[in-house]
């Protein structure tokens, strides 16, 4: 069996201590390693109100780029508990993953793909005061990622606007 090119980079998957891989990070970015914690934006209740927060995609995890040999200066950078391991070696992640990774990423966050709707697709709200009711889908509002539905209600058909996350086909 054939060892390992020593001198090919390759991503690897890095588990941080907990709440530090934006410091792990840049520590292995300071160290002249490539380093990629992917973040996401999402909205979470916090204080009784909906906020927009970014955060890691994969939470206590990280990729670097390196050869075998550089995966010591992984293991002892600030941040890092250790580089991820099944068997006799590190977990390996394929370039075509990481490319994938990079081409949702806009600006350091992942863009996650949003579900497309059409005018009058029969959609159902799955959070808020609306949670489980049918509308119908009339238009996205643009730049806003909020959506414009026509609800029936007992007093007749009612224009209603909600977050695009909230609806799901019906």
């Amino acid at each position: 069996m054939a060892m390992p090119e020593q001198t090919e980079a390759k991503w690897y998957v890095v588990r941080t201590k907990p709440h530090q891989e934006a410091i792990a990070e840049a520590s292995l970015l300071r160290g002249g390693i490539e380093a990629i914690c992917p973040r996401i934006q999402e909205r979470r209740m916090i204080k009784r109100r909906w906020q927009h927060v970014i955060g890691p995609l994969f939470p206590g995890y990280l990729f670097a780029r390196s050869t075998l040999a550089g995966l010591r200066m992984i293991t002892y950078a600030r941040g890092v508990r250790h580089v991820v391991s099944f068997g006799a070696g590190p977990v390996v992640i394929g370039q075509d993953v990481m490319d994938e990774i990079f081409k949702r990423m806009e600006g350091g966050i992942v863009i996650p793909s949003r579900p497309s709707f059409a005018r009058g697709d029969l959609v159902r709200v799955t959070e808020g005061p609306l949670q489980g009711l049918q509308a119908v889908f009339e238009r996205e509002l643009p730049g806003q990622q909020r959506a414009l539905l026509l609800m029936r209600m007992l007093v007749g058909q009612v224009r209603v606007e909600l977050d695009l996350c909230a609806l799901v086909n019906a």
